[in-house]
């Protein structure tokens, strides 16, 4: 009789993020991921690009990929993943361990790092769409503008110390002094020429650690499609009003911006534009282009949870 071979896991840790709990979880979580009959493999990243590199070069020979870090350390992963075809992904969990955790949060993974765990092995395969800027990949958001350079401009001490209120005080020093961007910005079936601060394309119901819960946004994370949020520039203080009254009440026939889906995206502007992807800085274009590649990846989440259209 043959001896059965344990199946093998990944894990891959970014030992810096968030406030470092990882340090206290880790001996539970490799014992969660043994319990539940794999082989595992720890990895805690030693450098930016660390975990993209280390999948693209070692991944195959795994089962499962689980990643704990915040959304730039999710990123990695994902770049690293997208270099296989698609039948050599394997399906991914993931444990938050970030500042904002945005894409977790949107896939309604607990910030509870041991039952975070626990769904990583347990759980149901989801597909989920992913976003191609250029030839970089992309998870949940793409964006430029106002306050779209706190995230990675803000110091990891501060975040670590402060928590996802770092965030919010760096943008609040912004709101005086609001950049503004004349782009054409073409998308399926139409195409708008506005001077705007403010361009979100996302695929996520949490941006910054603020929630979709007044559904301002249709999000369906594998119907092939983005969201994107163009943000007029404001020309006085009601204007800026405007624009946070309409999102807070949800509104989506807003003067102040406008919300439209598409699965291709082309911007072109007379400046270089500074773009964040997932959080991470992300280049700084005149012209780009975005592409939904639809259901790219596969992410492990929780049995109970619907989370299709949210």
């Amino acid at each position: 009789m043959g001896t059965i071979m344990p199946k093998k896991l990944l894990f891959i840790f970014n030992p810096h993020s968030g406030k470092a709990q990882i340090k206290n979880n880790l001996m539970d979580i490799i014992d969660i991921f043994t319990r539940a009959g794999y082989d595992v493999t720890a990895h805690p990243t030693q450098a930016p690009m660390d975990a993209f590199e280390y999948i693209s070069k070692n991944g195959s020979e795994y089962d499962r990929l689980v990643v704990s870090g915040g959304d730039g350390t999710l990123n990695e992963a994902v770049k690293g993943l997208m270099t296989f075809t698609p039948d050599k992904r394997m399906p991914m969990g993931y444990i938050p361990a970030g500042t904002a955790n945005d894409f977790a949060a949107t896939l309604n993974i607990p910030k509870n790092m041991l039952d975070a765990a626990r769904i990583a092995v347990e759980g149901s395969e989801f597909q989920c769409d992913t976003g191609r800027f250029g030839d970089r990949t992309f998870n949940y958001v793409a964006a430029f503008g106002a306050f779209t350079d706190v995230s990675y401009d803000t110091p990891q001490g501060t975040k670590n110390a402060l928590g996802h209120m770092a965030y919010i005080l760096e943008g609040i020093k912004r709101l005086s002094s609001l950049p503004s961007y004349d782009v054409k910005i073409k998308y399926d079936g139409g195409e708008i020429e506005e001077k705007v601060f403010l361009c979100i394309v996302m695929n996520a119901t949490s941006i910054a650690g603020i929630h979709n819960k007044n559904k301002l946004l249709d999000v369906n994370l594998n119907d092939g499609l983005f969201e994107m949020l163009v943000f007029k520039h404001p020309t006085s203080i009601a204007e800026i009003q405007n624009v946070f009254t309409g999102l807070l009440k949800g509104d989506a026939s807003s003067d102040a911006y406008c919300i439209i889906k598409s699965s291709h995206f082309e911007f072109e502007c007379k400046e270089n534009i500074k773009w964040t992807l997932d959080g991470e800085y992300g280049g700084d274009p005149a012209n780009a282009v975005i592409d939904v590649i639809p259901s790219a990846m596969t992410y492990i989440v929780n049995n109970d949870t619907v989370i299709s259209e949210v």
